[in-house]
């Protein structure tokens, strides 16, 4: 690397997050690699527990000088409150680069208010108010430490705004990781704004090629785009030594959004106990929208002795559970809204520990789950399709070593956090190198892909 101080910095909206490992894990092997990183997040994680990664974690975190006692509150309650934490950085930005500063106001004001209001009159997307303070603050923090090189987004929503808004009053260049919610959900990139972040970066990367296909196709002339599956550690989830005694367990993870599909789950539980199978059921998640939902289900079917529900866990705790499982079962579905998974990193790390999957063919995940070779596939919002699933697996578990034998080897094959981590660390200190401050096209990485991951550089 030309210069051995710069530094890459992540811009995040949470820090750390619990169901956010494949983040953290991302960030300690790639200072682990020798690439050094700086951190922003809006907020501060309030979460009881955390992941083990976090205190081998040796970059800076900066918080935003927000106020998070107005989180959700009316913007103009939100702006009185903040807009003088936000101010002496603006102040500064101003005197600094003018001209930068009113390029990308004037853009903010005018430019993704316009978009989004195309016949349908002119007004603000508050929001973008918002996230041009808070990539203010980040900018000046940015230039002040002189070696910030390459700014990043994880998420292409909020988080890759002001990542790019940052770019914008600093002139250094950034990227970001897209995964699913924020690159499906029209709501969080109006008028065009996902295209505008793709074509002004100097690379994209995401986790499933499902989404590359979507990605390049919103700029086919431009940005290279990536997909890179989130790494796994694959010496942390390992197959236990034998498979669990007793009544088997179906083990389902994930928080408790529609998407997930928890209430298929249910159901087909349901359908599995009316004709006399013995078994349990393990959900585990952070509450969200759909926990009354499911407890409801589960009052509802009489379902209380075969369905437990637990809070989540960190990754530690997670792999005991995933050796403890007979069947790991999720059944996702695409939300009305356009919200879906890529490839759930839990599915994944089921795999990794040898267990047999059932899950929905749909998204990225038969980039991981082939039908019926390292796993079952069923059709999306169908738990009578689900029930005989589980069944066939509950009823053989010569099957279920099979599979999980062949889930492991696709894993360790795909999804080694090495691999990708290399990959990406490449990535960045490619750009690193290229780096100038007058100089904002994006540029071909000059690195070798791994021959697991596909690809695509227009």
């Amino acid at each position: 690397m030309s210069n051995p101080q710069a530094r890459v910095a992540f811009i995040l909206k949470g820090y750390p997050r619990i169901s956010e490992s494949f983040i953290l894990n991302e960030i300690y092997l790639l200072e682990s690699m020798g690439l050094k990183l700086h951190v922003f997040s809006v907020k501060k994680s309030n979460e009881k527990k955390s992941h083990q990664v976090v205190d081998k974690i040796q970059a800076p975190v900066d918080y935003l000088p927000e106020d998070e006692s107005v989180t959700g509150s009316t913007f103009m309650h939100w702006l009185r409150i903040n807009l003088p934490r936000f101010l002496p950085s603006h102040l500064k930005l101003l005197s600094q680069r003018p001209w930068a500063y009113f390029q990308t106001l004037f853009y903010v004001l005018f430019g993704l208010s316009f978009k989004i209001s195309l016949g349908q009159g002119f007004s603000f997307k508050k929001t973008f108010i918002k996230d041009f303070l808070r990539s203010g603050y980040i900018a000046q923090q940015v230039l002040e430490s002189k070696h910030i090189q390459h700014l990043h987004g994880h998420f292409c929503h909020g988080s890759t705004t002001m990542t790019m808004l940052a770019s914008h009053l600093t002139g250094i260049p950034y990227s970001f990781t897209a995964h699913a919610k924020d690159i499906y959900v029209p709501k969080f990139n109006p008028g065009g704004l996902l295209q505008t972040k793709i074509e002004r970066a100097r690379f994209v990367t995401t986790c499933t090629d499902y989404n590359g296909q979507f990605l390049r196709s919103l700029s086919p002339q431009g940005t290279p785009i990536y997909t890179l599956y989130h790494g796994l550690d694959t010496k942390l989830f390992v197959p236990p030594s034998k498979e669990p005694e007793g009544v088997p367990l179906i083990l389902s993870v994930g928080r408790f959004v529609e998407k997930k599909g928890f209430p298929y789950l249910v159901e087909a539980c349901r359908l599995l106990k009316d004709k006399g199978l013995v078994f349990q059921c393990r959900i585990i998640g952070q509450k969200d929208e759909q926990s009354e939902l499911v407890q409801s289900m589960i009052q509802k079917y009489d379902l209380q002795e075969t369905i437990t529900i637990e809070n989540g866990m960190t990754q530690d705790e997670l792999k005991e559970a995933y050796k403890n499982c007979s069947i790991f079962a999720l059944p996702c579905f695409i939300v009305d809204n356009g919200d879906r998974d890529g490839i759930p990193n839990v599915l994944a790390e089921a795999m990794a520990t040898g267990r047999a999957v059932v899950s929905s063919n749909i998204s990225g995940i038969p980039e991981i789950v082939e039908d019926k070779v390292n796993g079952l596939l069923v059709p999306q919002k169908n738990a009578v399709l689900l029930a005989q699933a589980l069944e066939t697996l509950l009823q053989n578990s010569e099957l279920r070593q099979q599979l999980g034998q062949a889930a492991r080897e696709t894993v360790c094959d795909m999804f080694d956090s090495q691999t990708t981590t290399i990959f990406l660390k490449d990535l960045f200190v490619d750009c690193l190198n290229k780096h100038t401050k007058t100089d904002t096209k994006p540029v071909q990485a000059s690195v070798q892909k791994p021959s697991s991951y596909a690809s695509s550089t227009k």
